[in-house]
């Protein structure tokens, strides 16, 4: 594998890749604002470490001898566009784990100017979109001629630091995709009963990244993605509105950020191991009422990322694969059976017309 800078690698999620990236045998450098904490990690892992901020005027210049820079420093609204000027001018292909998809409009929106650079833009290589975005890929390959995509996510309610920053800030933000436009609503703007493998559930709209990538991935203009709401939580549903304006006072969001870095790590081992995710999809003709219904089970979210990220930044750094400049989703860079080469992930086809119940199983399980 040529050469990948991991920024953001003394994170809970950075942490993670760079372990298991020198368990596989490779040798990323490892990076980030904290000069003292990469120094100890590339002490501890037996690799390079670089230290620097976004703000450096010479930002780029710690990026002109490396072929990829992964991104696990969050938030990515804040972190990902100084360091995509930087691979720009670096020449350095792109990618992060975020899920924030107003950082997936801004990629978009520079499409041209990364194929201009020469250069892969790959945000999202985490759960947060790698099985969303090929289980809608799948859903289009079945109903080509969909023009409504719904989505639905249930799993481990174990958020590391992050995380849990990333969504405090999306608290209070609704969106969905309405004909090619993106469109904001007001929190919990939707339910709708999922069945998700146990019996349908509550589940509420969500701003998932889901609303850009799978518009780029499949073309379908009018996209939801729900998230399922546990039992404890469906009290509190008419709340979330005034829950979300509270939360926006300053000093209530102080306190909540500072409780945050005191409190919140991320999932342990056990349930690193243990824990499962389950993404759900629906294709939709709503000209003729044709649909098509899919679901993918993964490992725990954070496991699933680890394992994204590694294959993700190795197809992009082997030519051979040829992933194209530019922005690129999971699925659009890789296709739809991406998500089936990670270990644990199963794919299965609840109904579509014409076709029966069968269940794939991805080749790490074979």
């Amino acid at each position: 594998m040529n050469s990948l800078l991991i920024y953001g690698s003394y994170g809970y999620t950075g942490r993670l890749v760079a372990r298991e990236a020198v368990s596989r045998g490779g040798t990323p450098i490892v990076a980030g604002r904290d000069g003292r904490q990469v120094s100890q990690q590339a002490a501890e892992l037996g690799l390079e470490g670089r230290s620097f901020d976004l703000e450096s005027p010479a930002l780029a210049s710690h990026l002109e001898d490396v072929d990829a820079l992964l991104n696990c420093a969050g938030p990515f609204i804040e972190t990902a566009e100084p360091l995509f000027e930087a691979c720009l001018e670096a020449e350095t292909d792109y990618l992060d784990i975020t899920g924030e998809f107003p950082v997936f409009e801004r990629f978009r929106r520079r499409d041209d100017v990364a194929r201009e650079a020469g250069i892969t833009a790959l945000p999202g290589v985490g759960f947060e979109v790698v099985p969303s975005d090929c289980l809608a890929a799948f859903l289009h390959g079945q109903l080509p001629e969909a023009d409504e995509l719904a989505l639905g996510i249930t799993g481990s309610p174990t958020f590391s630091r992050g995380t849990a920053h990333t969504l405090l800030e999306l608290l209070g933000t609704g969106v969905v995709r309405r004909n090619g436009r993106l469109v904001e609503v007001p929190t919990t703007f939707r339910t709708r009963q999922i069945d998700f493998g146990d019996g349908a559930e509550p589940a509420v709209t969500a701003p998932w990244a889901d609303v850009v990538t799978a518009a780029h991935t499949t073309g379908i203009e009018t996209i939801e993605v729900y998230v399922a709401v546990p039992p404890v939580a469906k009290p509190l549903l008419p709340l979330a509105d005034v829950s979300a304006w509270l939360v926006d006072r300053t000093p209530v969001r102080r306190l909540l950020e500072q409780g945050i870095d005191a409190l919140v790590d991320g999932p342990d081992e056990h349930q690193l191991a243990t824990e499962t995710a389950v993404v759900w999809g629906e294709a939709r003709d709503s000209e003729t009422g044709r649909s098509a219904r899919a679901r993918l089970r993964t490992p725990n979210p954070y496991a699933l990322t680890v394992d994204a990220v590694l294959a993700a930044a190795e197809r992009v750094l082997d030519a051979a694969h040829h992933v194209p400049a530019g922005f690129q989703t999971p699925a659009s860079a890789f296709g739809a059976d991406f998500a089936l080469g990670l270990e644990g992930v199963e794919r299965e086809l609840v109904s579509t017309p014409g076709t029966s119940h069968r269940i794939e199983v991805s080749a790490a399980d074979d």
